[in-house]
């Protein structure tokens, strides 16, 4: 029986000039993308009028597709533009989720592993997306850990560091949590399985410090400029696991859900906390008035 490949929902592409609807056939089985793995991507949102920080995940794309050894073939500006004018392709009633992408189409001439920079090719792909703001999530430690820079390609935002996010959360979700949390090969906290983590303990704030095993993202930058402006301490740190199950609050921070508090660390029950609700606030209040 084939296999279904139309979207789940509605959904829009621009490549080559064109918006087309629906799931494009647009990578081969000679493509080094499908082949060898040579795609990047980002992720930004649009919902309520507005999509907060879209011009910095255009940047960012255009910077994984450098560190993949690719040519950004869109100025980030163009693809911002192109963003905003497929966002009104839809009726603005579901929040949507804006991915450009840029992937390898051949190998180099001295190593059909190496993407050849010249057969860049780019896409931006929108599609429907309800927002899970604020819904509680559980984690639990994962037995796999994040990568260093030197054993892979942590300074992109690719999609070949993606399967060993796909198997935590496989893992957590068999073991009956939501999500997974990730430690670095050091053991300290890098994440969880698909988004960035805070925890608070006696008022004062903390994530894990960028150390390049995981992306640190526009979202909890953003998050983080706006707890310190409002007065809180907030400190990016080394944290290990038994600092987190000793928190007194721990959320989430990311583009697709935004802000998630956590109601669960493995066996360590937590109350959906003030800071969480307050970070949620922040970002809210601040989107709106970039929007307005």
């Amino acid at each position: 029986m084939p296999v279904n490949t139309a979207p789940r929902t509605q959904t829009f592409t621009y490549v080559e000039g064109e918006w087309l609807e629906g799931n494009p056939p647009l990578i081969g089985p000679t493509s080094h993308a499908m082949w060898l793995g040579s795609t990047v991507f980002d992720g930004a949102r649009w919902f309520d009028g507005m999509s907060p920080d879209l011009d910095l995940h255009c940047q960012r794309v255009n910077r994984s597709a450098t560190n993949m050894g690719m040519k950004p073939v869109m100025a980030a500006e163009e693809i911002e533009r192109l963003a905003l004018e497929g966002v009104k392709k839809f009726d603005g009633k579901t929040a949507i989720y804006i991915k450009p992408m840029y992937w390898s189409e051949h190998g180099t001439s001295y190593s059909v592993v190496a993407p050849d920079p010249e057969s860049t090719r780019f896409a931006l792909c929108l599609f429907e997306a309800p927002m899970h703001t604020a819904k509680p999530s559980s984690l639990t430690v994962s037995p796999y850990r994040r990568p260093n820079p030197e054993v892979a390609m942590t300074g992109a935002k690719t999609g070949s560091l993606y399967p060993n996010s796909g198997r935590m959360i496989i893992e957590a979700r068999q073991r009956g949590f939501d999500n997974a949390l990730a430690r670095d090969m050091n053991g300290n906290v890098a994440e969880t399985a698909s988004s960035n983590i805070f925890m608070v303990r006696d008022g004062v704030v903390m994530t894990p410090v960028p150390n390049g095993t995981f992306l640190a993202g526009i979202t909890r930058s953003r998050v983080l400029t706006l707890l310190r402006q409002a007065g809180f301490d907030v400190r990016e740190v080394s944290l290990t696991v038994e600092d987190f199950r000793n928190a007194d609050e721990i959320f989430t921070s990311g583009n697709y859900s935004k802000i998630v508090p956590v109601t669960k660390l493995d066996d360590r029950e937590f109350q959906e906390g003030p800071v969480a609700r307050k970070a949620l606030e922040l970002y809210m209040d601040w989107a709106r008035s970039t929007a307005a």
